[in-house]
């Protein structure tokens, strides 16, 4: 009896232990390019409000250490605004930009309450 106790416990411990290092805790991402550990490991080496975690399909993928919106949205206006697109409106989830014509849609998304991942189109750096 004794022993299967033991078993039992050590065998909880090891499948808590695969849980955390692998971050499994965490929501589903919508990426498929990158794991829910090399994210957590991508803000836990930076010290920036918002953070390029991966690119691909056409889209960007950023995301923003912070639980507040506003200022969510305020970093990401503030990332365009580099790149001469011109705020113009929030409607939903999504923020709209302009720029010489051509409009762009980045859209947020809550992750957890303390991230946000934001999807922007490849064709802001242009």
């Amino acid at each position: 009896m004794k022993k299967i106790l033991i078993t039992f416990g050590l065998i909880v411990v090891l499948a808590g232990a695969f849980v955390f290092y692998n971050k499994l805790y965490y929501p589903p991402l919508p990426i498929e390019t990158i794991s829910k550990k090399e994210v957590i490991e991508k803000l836990n080496k930076s010290d920036e409000k918002i953070i390029k975690i991966t690119s691909g399909n056409e889209k960007e993928w950023y995301i923003v250490n912070e639980q507040d919106q506003s200022i969510v949205d305020e970093t990401i206006i503030d990332l365009l605004s580099q790149k001469d697109w011109v705020f113009e409106r929030k409607d939903g989830s999504g923020l709209f930009f302009e720029k010489q014509g051509e409009d762009l849609i980045v859209t947020t998304q809550k992750w957890t309450g303390d991230y946000s991942l934001v999807d922007i189109p490849m064709k802001f750096d242009k």
